[in-house]
């Protein structure tokens, strides 16, 4: 199986901030945005293992800024590290000033998932090669966190992680 890179994977959703969307202050519902970065980061979890995949995980989100009716906003997701049938995928979300057109990070996710076949079982997918260097940042933070959440799912006992514990040394 051929590895692929992070670029790969890359989606960029583009879209506008309507009325029926938001809440009495005019912002953006969270859970709006929260559906919006599932189907951005399903989309680039899809480029890279070219199966059906489904949403394992929403691992983090900040909701830094609130994002105003009217807004456009751009989602970024790239997968940040695969795992045998798992992959991590980061997504970066921007508002574009109104005035200056300069783009605003407002917040950050990252979900996890897992490809599957036809009935549902997992299934084996790319290697990810990163590039640039926030590429390899996120890759590597990827393993310390999936350790993290084994260690705390009782899945892995936390001396067998070893990232983790590199971080203590």
């Amino acid at each position: 199986m051929e590895s692929r890179t992070a670029f790969q994977s890359k989606t960029v959703m583009t879209d506008l901030v309507l009325p029926s969307e938001t809440n009495p202050l005019n912002n953006l519902f969270g859970g709006e945005l929260l559906a919006r970065m599932d189907r951005a980061a399903s989309i680039a979890a899809r480029r890279h293992s070219r199966r059906i995949v489904v949403t394992a995980a929403v691992n983090h989100v900040a909701f830094n800024r609130s994002i105003p009716l009217g807004s456009v906003v751009t989602i970024e997701a790239k997968v940040s590290r695969a795992f045998s049938t798992s992959m991590e995928v980061y997504l970066d979300v921007w508002i574009e000033d109104r005035e200056s057109g300069e783009c605003i990070k407002a917040n950050e996710a990252i979900y996890t998932f897992v490809a599957v076949d036809e009935t549902g079982r997992p299934v084996k997918i790319p290697e990810l090669v990163a590039e640039s260097a926030l590429e390899i940042k996120r890759f590597d933070a990827a393993l310390r966190r999936k350790q993290l959440s084994l260690v705390v799912a009782g899945k892995m006992k936390p001396n067998d992680a070893t990232e983790l514990k590199a971080l203590f040394l």
